[in-house]
């Protein structure tokens, strides 16, 4: 190895270590401010450990009623979106791959153009009024089932599948259903699993949903939640409302620290997990042989 190519590898490494603090660091700084106390906080100068440790800010969240509430339905849609839209996306994309299916080329096109035109904020409004799914949980799962990417994705996988199988399972007598539920779905785990990923993440992220058509406190999710706590200032009066003095030692500001480290944690941790998945789904289609 040259002089040149250890300079460059040194190089290298001292940038990937750069990106690494510039994407990480924030989080901790998060972190470190949330797991400090309240008004010491708000003296600054905390950027690598809590000065004055204290869980107050998270004690201040879980016993506030409107936290916990939004917390339960951002859980309950993103457990109950992923799986219907998965399931839907799928059975959608199994029937696209099917040779015979009649007109498939015109529905490829037809879906193509929806990735890049839509109809807008308004018409979208006016159909969710017109459907009756305002201040609705609904509204959260059923516009939310289908993605025409996902489908592409669930395309490139299926068209993998060898066709013996297929051929298989109906001289034995086995129907389309049949063959999606007992074949196709068990040996399409890593699509599976990615696109459940990438789903999972939106609903749980998604605040944009809650603010246009929800007015109904109880069923905004997490991240509307926080969102109205940021732009209104709404913690102070959450704190005002904390029972036993815990207000004392906490401020808006760590208030709103604690509540992201709560909304974020859940997927940080659940996503290792399916992180192998996640790159056997992004290889899909991209090696052929």
């Amino acid at each position: 190895m040259t002089a040149g190519e250890t300079t460059f590898d040194v190089l290298n490494g001292l940038g990937m270590l750069l990106i690494c603090f510039v994407t990480l660091y924030p989080i901790w700084y998060v972190l470190v401010n949330a797991f400090n106390e309240g008004q010491d906080a708000m003296r600054g100068g905390i950027y690598w450990w809590p000065r004055v440790f204290s869980i107050e800010s998270f004690e201040a969240v879980f016993k506030n009623s409107g936290i916990m509430t939004a917390m339960g339905v951002t859980v309950a849609k993103t457990l109950i979106g992923t799986v219907v839209h998965v399931l839907f996306t799928a059975m959608v994309a199994y029937a696209l791959s099917r040779k015979e299916l009649i007109g498939r080329k015109f529905y490829m096109y037809v879906g193509t153009i929806t990735m890049f035109f839509s109809g807008g904020l308004i018409p979208t409004f006016l159909l969710i009024r017109d459907l009756h799914m305002l201040d609705s949980f609904l509204v959260y799962i059923i516009p939310a089932m289908f993605s025409f990417f996902d489908l592409i994705i669930f395309l490139a996988f299926f068209r993998d599948i060898p066709d013996a199988l297929d051929e298989a399972a109906r001289i034995d007598g086995a129907g389309d259903l049949s063959i999606f539920v007992k074949i196709v779905l068990p040996v399409s785990l890593p699509v599976l699993a990615t696109i459940a990923l990438f789903h999972g993440v939106y609903q749980w992220n998604d605040f944009f949903t809650g603010i246009i058509y929800i007015n109904n406190v109880d069923l905004q999710p997490i991240q509307t939640y926080l969102f109205r706590v940021v732009a209104q200032s709404s913690s102070s009066q959450m704190i005002a409302s904390m029972p036993g003095g815990i207000g004392k030692s906490v401020t808006s500001q760590s208030v709103k620290l604690a509540t992201m480290v709560v909304t974020t944690l859940p997927i940080v941790v659940a996503y290792p997990f399916l992180q192998k998945y996640f790159v056997k789904g992004l290889m899909i289609g991209a090696v052929k042989g």
